[in-house]
């Protein structure tokens, strides 16, 4: 099958009704790497119940209707699909326990032509179930390796944002278990390309790599540590476009450029010396302030 442009821009998602708890917002900063030092109280308060806050790219996994893109109706070879980019809006801090409601739509669908990719753009809405406030708005970008040429618009496609063209003004190492994508996965992605080897080789890849959305928990693991002091509820918006896949066990390297009320940053793969997210953005409550040197 070819994707078919009316069917995939008015794909019926489920509305997404989701419970979730301590135990999940600890498993999920778990996931990206949070408590690798057990005596650091500040990122204890993302992992134990006592007086716990929710660590804020939580918001990434809440609602999440799975690898919809692999119903063969779409018409996607969901097999070469690879996330592209991906925006968060956070419109209020998150609780550590809470009731929600995701909506769900495909905004749009580029065809870069044959033998090049497809775009995929969709959104999430996320809201308190039981007032409907707005809590946090997530648009992704997936990139369909094996399904341009479809006969769909060509564009535009949407910018690219690019980090400052001078020295960083701080960088944060951050270690990534050889477990992560084990741990991760359990926060809602079971994509088999994170786990299953056989699925990893035959989407070209020499082993299960990490989630995008993971690595992307990471960088914003280096900003609350490197500049906000751990305040999570100063970090309102983050963004990234993911140029390559890291691989659980690597150490992650975050460039941070501080530009007033944002952080611009860049990931990097030490292991592999590996740009593995470009053009990342974080929008801060407050200007930032940085409390340490490179960590």
């Amino acid at each position: 099958m070819t994707i078919d442009l009316d069917t995939l821009l008015g794909w019926q998602f489920p509305v997404i009704e989701q419970s979730y708890d301590e135990r999940d917002a600890i498993l999920y900063a778990l996931g990206v790497g949070l408590g690798t030092d057990p005596t650091d109280e500040r990122q204890l308060r993302f992992l134990y119940e006592e007086g716990m806050v929710a660590f804020p790219t939580l918001a990434l996994v809440l609602g999440h209707p799975g690898p919809w893109y692999s119903d063969p109706a779409t018409g996607i070879d969901w097999i070469r699909v690879v996330h592209g980019e991906q925006d968060l809006r956070i419109h209020q801090p998150l609780r550590p326990r809470d009731d929600i409601v995701c909506h769900t739509r495909v905004t749009d669908v580029i065809d870069k032509g044959p033998g090049r990719p497809a775009l995929v753009y969709w959104e999430r809405r996320v809201s308190r179930r039981e007032t409907g406030e707005p809590l946090c708005t997530l648009s992704s970008t997936l990139v369909c390796r094996n399904d341009g040429g479809f006969g769909g618009p060509s564009g535009p496609a949407r910018p690219r944002a690019a980090v400052p063209d001078r020295p960083a003004t701080t960088w944060c190492d951050l270690p990534t278990s050889p477990r992560a994508g084990l741990i991760y996965r359990l926060s809602g992605d079971r994509n088999p390309l994170h786990v299953d080897p056989r699925v990893a080789r035959e989407a070209g890849f020499e082993r299960p790599i990490l989630h995008g959305l993971c690595t992307l928990g990471v960088a914003a693991h280096a900003i609350l540590r490197s500049v906000l002091d751990y305040r999570s509820e100063r970090l309102v918006g983050l963004s990234g476009r993911f140029s390559a896949p890291m691989l659980p066990g690597e150490t992650v390297r975050t460039h941070l450029w501080l530009e007033g009320d944002d952080i611009a940053f860049r990931c990097v793969s030490l292991d592999r010396d590996l740009t593995v997210i470009d053009g990342g953005l974080a929008t801060l409550a407050g200007a930032a302030e940085t409390v340490g040197a490179a960590a």
